[in-house]
């Protein structure tokens, strides 16, 4: 028998510190008994147990005040095939030391989050993205998986394999069990060639099509208040770029954008808390000062994939059907308009992705644009922006939006059974995989029940 210890008095926060638990006993395991000894004590307890890696989705969907696994120590790369560019690796492994590991092999994933700080098995277990239309959510590239559920079982899952159980587990939200290892599909090695140009919403929004044949990563930024769009275009490219430069136009611009232009942006959204309406000015000043020239940079794919999210921040996100972007968009800055009391921080995101067969992805069965809107917390002071997102959801939930899984959202059971046609499938799935709710926390409760 193996001997697991839990600490207590370990206190829990996600990476924005906007969530966090006080978890009765906290466990770093290293081996898959350890994890059933926990899973069986938490049994016999009538404990409930949250697995949690990175601990950065901007929600509280990894906290509870029971048992709280953080799957750090188990993060190795346990096969790499060649042949298949497949690669093997425990769940708790965090993107970023991948991302080096691949490398050594001549591999890399395909596409990547902004972040990388975050485990493999929690970036699939809520849907993480990034952008292009030809490419799906980052759960799209898992090929299989293997999950040990509530009663000690390990199951092996993929497109062959208990195929139902692999389309829920792909995004698996964490409620069906503890996924030990993921199998991800990768492609050659690539670099990436950015060009970052200033463009207008309109522009953007009448030539839409354009933009997504034009470029394979494409997005765009839009700064409220304005017209202002910054357009970023990603593409592989053969030349290898200039070797450790990031943004790489010269230490100067490098030291602008990152602390004189941070300090100067904290300190004016801070300032901005007394004086609402002055976000629009710093919205078009920061758009002038960073975005309205060209930029161009080459780098390894993983390098451009990730950027820094510099700020303490609350996000939503949502993916709405591609063809209502212009709609959309159009609403929210209207909204805006129709309402000075009502500001939003730059930049909202806009971001796209292939329909998938995966049960929750919220891009099932269709081309999704996610439109990811934001508000910093200045020295961690919290901005009013209850009726930005109140104005923003009821936007998304009018074109037939559906919300990014790892932030905060108000959705209910309800509103998921509307939502997702695959709902009541994963729902029977759940409760044959965990029958008594062992998985569950107030997050998975509201979407459960």
């Amino acid at each position: 028998l193996v001997q697991v210890h839990g600490q207590g008095g370990v206190k829990f926060q996600n990476w924005a510190k906007t969530y966090g638990s006080s978890p009765e006993l906290y466990f770093q395991p290293t081996s898959v008994e350890e994890i059933r000894e926990i899973l069986d004590m938490a049994r016999q307890r009538d404990k409930r147990v949250k697995v949690v890696g990175g601990g950065h989705s901007p929600s509280d969907i990894a906290c509870t005040d029971d048992f709280m696994i953080q799957m750090g120590k188990m993060n190795r790369v346990l096969k790499v095939d060649k042949e298949k560019q497949q690669v093997t690796v425990e769940g708790g492994i965090f993107l970023s030391d991948l991302n080096i590991e691949l490398s050594k092999h001549g591999l890399a994933l395909a596409n990547l989050g902004a972040v990388s700080e975050v485990a493999a098995a929690g970036v699939i277990g809520t849907g993480t993205h990034n952008t292009g239309i030809q490419h799906g959510i980052l759960p799209t590239q898992v090929v299989a998986l293997t999950l040990l559920t509530a009663s000690g079982e390990i199951l092996e899952c993929s497109e062959s394999i208990n195929a139902d159980i692999f389309q829920a587990a792909r995004l698996h939200l964490g409620c069906l069990g503890v996924v030990l290892t993921v199998t991800f599909q990768c492609v050659p090695q690539f670099h990436l060639h950015e060009v970052t140009f200033p463009s207008t919403l309109t522009e953007v929004l009448d030539h839409l099509e354009d933009h997504l044949k034009r470029s394979q990563y494409f997005r765009f930024l839009w700064f409220p208040h304005s017209e202002n769009v910054s357009v970023i275009y990603q593409d592989p490219t053969n030349k290898a770029g200039p070797t450790g430069l990031h943004p790489a136009s010269s230490s100067a611009s490098w030291l602008w954008d990152y602390a004189v232009g941070y300090y100067l942006l904290e300190f004016l959204l801070w300032i901005s808390t007394f004086v609402p309406s002055f976000v629009c000015w710093i919205n078009r000043f920061f758009f002038w000062l960073l975005f309205s020239s060209r930029v161009e940079n080459i780098a390894i794919s993983y390098k451009i994939f990730n950027y820094e999210c510099r700020f303490k921040q609350h996000v939503q996100d949502w993916a709405i059907p591609i063809e209502k972007t212009k709609e959309a968009l159009l609403e929210l800055k209207a909204a805006l308009e129709n309402n000075p009391k009502m500001v939003a921080h730059y930049p909202v995101e806009v971001r796209f992705a292939r329909g998938d067969e995966i049960w929750l992805s919220p891009c099932f069965q269709r081309d999704s644009c996610y439109m990811n809107i934001i508000m910093y917390r200045p020295y961690g002071k919290n901005v009013p922006h209850l009726n930005y997102w109140l104005t923003y959801e009821g936007i998304m939930k009018k074109h037939g939006g559906r919300p990014h899984w790892a932030k905060a959202h108000s959705c209910t059971r309800k509103d998921f059974e509307k939502m997702y046609p695959a709902f009541p499938k994963f729902c029977s799935i759940r409760e044959k995989l965990d029958p008594t709710g062992m998985f569950l926390n107030a997050y998975l409760e509201k979407v459960f029940y």
